[in-house]
């Protein structure tokens, strides 16, 4: 449905931004110390289906691991996505726990 080379890190907007059918989905972030605090998931309702969050979610997840940086989850959203996918618990920094 998505393809990675959309995703994009805007480090001046501090979001991560994904474009499709003309409709920008994005999380926004704060990075602070070796950690980033995802605060905010905004997936326009034309798109938003449980598919694309999780698609969207997961390429977000492997750009991350890619940067070797912690991940704080501060939205319900993105902390549901790192229950189920246990396999990103890995990027929480040490004495979070979800």
């Amino acid at each position: 449905m998505i393809d990675a080379a959309e995703l994009v890190d805007n480090d001046f907007l501090r979001q991560f931004e994904l474009k499709v059918d003309e409709q920008l989905a994005k999380i926004e972030y704060s990075l602070q110390d070796r950690k980033i605090f995802l605060t905010k998931l905004i997936i326009p309702e034309s798109i938003n289906s449980e598919d694309f969050e999780q698609e969207f979610l997961t390429l977000v997840f492997e750009n991350i691991g890619e940067r070797n940086i912690s991940v704080v989850p501060t939205s319900p959203e993105i902390a549901k996505f790192i229950r189920r996918h246990r396999k990103y618990k890995k990027l929480l920094p040490v004495g979070i726990r979800i």
